[in-house]
């Protein structure tokens, strides 16, 4: 347990000059508060007086809109309900992103998003092919594209569709569709044919738009064979108008033989050289955008966003949490199909210049993306934890080889952050004022449930704290839950299942599809009575109230009534056996046995070999240090680890595979091939015989 008060590894160096300290003495001076700390902070946004927290922010936001609200939300209202926000506000996305308001409600202008000013940085894999867009530009091209969307018959509530990478030419159609007032959806061109159709035959776009090329880690790739593929798996969708290609190379390519597909440049001349900005402003909880579910098995789930719980969330944690504004430089290492990506934008909305980067960042070599950051003087980078491992592994120490003096902090995400990186972080790697964002939400919110802030110290492990306004707890994982059972509270320092106990702002507003009520509340609802269950099992420090994230709950290690998350295993086997590349750990609990056994796949680092005296030497040390009990009774070799397209280890199919049961793999695993290999282990005693005669 993280009860143990942990290393101390950064204090805030000016706290009374950040956002959020001037935002809590404004509370103070507007409420006769006396809200002295973070936590005190934190304590206001969730409290019976949630709805001044609310309206404050909202006044501090000073958004693009129109119209009022009488109050945030009824605080009254079931969180199952998902109760309407800012009821009576009409904005719109891209117009907030664009533009700054003046000084009267609705007024554009153009502060610190100056027509000349540098917007976005656009760099290729490497490094390479960087060009600077202004405002000027992407407001040119916003309005140029949304005005020949319009022509094409795009209405406000149509959906548009990219799959393509992170570029200019994909945000301006992010901006452009959210200007019609329709729904975006994104899917990276490394996703296979069926997982984009996937997602696009659920929710029926009128235009796809795709990349006709692709290039990734050193090799380039011809889309318009799957672009054939695409528009031939949409033959029956009525909505469906057809394919707009987007140029990944200067030179336009030949698209006669590529059904139902015309180039950017033409779809553009719709518009009759109109730039013209005009902006269809929609409800605050209207959709806008539509997300996936990173689930591993069946069809993805279509998770729909509104327009203003983005916006309110995207503020609260950009401008709240992270001070970004004018000076903010920010590189979001990301795919187009990842909720990251909101990330890599949402600094334009504070007047940030945001680069955008394709490709992969361990290309040529794993210094031509730190030179990147170095030369476009970043200030905020995300990467994953992935990321610092590679750079860990290969004895590369960002601070010793570039200027980084540039960077403000560095956020972390997409998988559980081990302690040894918190560590080699500051000790070795990274200059010692940036500050370690480790953070964690997700798909589900648009945002999230732990992340930074910058008046509180960083400590090694989890989420530093909590996001202002989203009330989470703990429960009991053992209690079995269903419709009406009410959950348990845990104390700060005991391990348990994740919940949101009052509504947030950037809930989502629905689950595309005729079923997706159900899907919603089976999703979130069904486990808890009125609190959202997110599936993650967690722990808070009872001191420093950090956030542990020790994996997902439903994949919870629980033999002979002992709880643990898988996390605690890997960061042992990461820190003490460099042999292994790779491993998963999953419980298995078949109908004939009376309790849950824990089961460890190994995946071998190239030129060692699977011994029994490893096995050995790995229970002993997890027993050493964790318990005996944490000790796996079964350890394996494995030639493949099921991971998602985003890179995330994925436990529950091979859980479930283990455990006696069929699964049909999902479009978002990356390698759906790899469960077969788990399907033995159904069978542990017969197959264990077998491998101890081979050792």
């Amino acid at each position: 347990m993280a009860t143990d008060m942990p290393r101390k590894l950064w204090d805030p160096p000016n706290p009374e000059a950040t956002r959020m300290y001037r935002f809590i003495q404004s509370a103070n001076a507007k409420y006769a508060l006396n809200l002295q700390s973070f936590q005190d902070l934190y304590a206001w946004s969730i409290s019976e007086s949630r709805n001044d927290f609310w309206d404050f922010l909202w006044q501090e936001m000073d958004i693009i809109h129109e119209g009022s609200y009488t109050q945030p939300v009824d605080t009254s209202a079931r969180m199952d309900s998902v109760p309407r926000w800012y009821e009576g506000v009409r904005l719109n996305f891209a117009e907030n992103v664009l533009f700054t308001r003046g000084s009267k409600t609705g007024e554009q202008t153009t502060l610190n998003k100056e027509d000349g000013r540098i917007a976005v940085t656009e760099a290729r894999e490497g490094g390479t092919e960087i060009r600077d867009y202004t405002w000027g530009e992407l407001r040119r091209r916003v309005g140029l594209l949304s005005n020949a969307m319009r022509a094409h018959g795009v209405r406000k509530g149509d959906r548009v569709a990219v799959v393509a990478s992170n570029s200019f030419d994909t945000l301006v159609v992010f901006m452009a569709i959210t200007a019609v007032g329709g729904l975006f959806s994104s899917s990276s061109t490394d996703m296979g044919t069926k997982g984009v159709l996937d997602r696009l035959l659920q929710i029926h776009p009128v235009w796809v738009f795709i990349d006709d090329w692709a290039v990734y880690n050193g090799r380039t790739s011809d889309l318009r064979p799957k672009i054939v593929d695409i528009v031939n798996g949409m033959a029956g969708i009525e909505e469906f108008k057809g394919v707009v290609a987007l140029p990944r190379f200067a030179q336009e390519v030949d698209l006669a033989w590529v059904p139902k597909t015309i180039s950017l440049r033409r779809f553009l001349k719709a518009a009759g050289g109109n730039a013209k900005l005009k902006f269809e402003r929609v409800e605050y909880r209207d959709p806008f955008l539509v997300v996936y579910s990173s689930g591993t098995t069946g069809v993805p789930k279509c998770i729909v966003h509104s327009t203003g719980g983005v916006l309110t969330s995207a503020f609260k944690e950009g401008r709240i949490h992270r001070d970004l504004g004018p000076t903010t430089v920010g590189l979001q290492y990301t795919t187009t199909g990842w909720i990251m990506y909101l990330s890599a934008i949402m600094g334009l909305m504070f007047g940030a210049r945001s680069v955008l980067y394709d490709g992969s960042p361990f290309q040529p070599d794993l210094k031509a993306f730190l030179q990147l950051v170095a030369d476009q003087k970043v200030t905020n980078l995300g990467v994953s934890p992935r990321y610092f491992h590679e750079l860990q592994k290969n004895n590369v120490s960002p601070r010793e080889l570039f200027d980084l003096s540039s960077l403000r902090a560095v956020t972390s995400t997409g998988m559980v952050l081990k302690d040894s990186l918190f560590e080699w972080f500051y000790d070795v790697g990274f200059p010692k004022h940036a500050q370690l964002a480790n953070i964690s939400g997700g798909t589900d919110l648009a945002g999230c449930f732990g992340m930074e802030n910058q008046i509180t110290p960083l400590y090694v492990g989890g989420c530093q704290g909590t996001s202002i306004g989203t009330p989470i707890a703990v429960y009991d994982q053992l209690i079995e839950g269903g419709k009406g059972v009410k959950g348990q509270q845990l104390e700060d320092g005991t391990p348990g299942e994740l919940v949101a106990t009052k509504s947030f702002p950037n809930m989502p507003v629905m689950f595309w599809g005729a079923d997706g009520a159900q899907k919603y509340y089976n999703s979130y609802f069904a486990r808890f009575d009125d609190v959202w269950t997110h599936g993650d099992f967690v722990q808070f420090h009872p001191v420093t109230k950090q956030v542990f994230f020790l994996g997902r709950a439903d994949g919870v290690l629980n033999p002979s009534g002992v709880r643990f998350g898988s996390a605690e295993i890997y960061s042992v086997i990461e820190s003490f056996f460099p042999n292994v590349t790779d491993s998963i750990c999953v419980g298995q609990r078949r109908p004939t046995d009376h309790d849950e056994s824990v089961l460890l796949f190994l995946q071998m680092a190239p030129g060692h070999k699977f011994t029994e005296s490893l096995v050995k030497e790995i229970k002993a040390v997890i027993g050493r240090e964790l318990s005996k009990r944490h000790a796996p009774k079964h350890v394996f070799e494995t030639k493949g680890i099921p991971q998602t397209i985003n890179g995330k280890k994925v436990e529950l199919p091979v859980k479930q595979i283990v455990s006696g049961h069929k699964v049909k793999a999902s479009s978002t695993l990356a390698n759906p091939e790899s469960l077969d290999f788990y399907y033995q282990f159904a069978k542990i005693e017969e197959l264990e015989r077998t491998e101890k005669a081979k050792l």
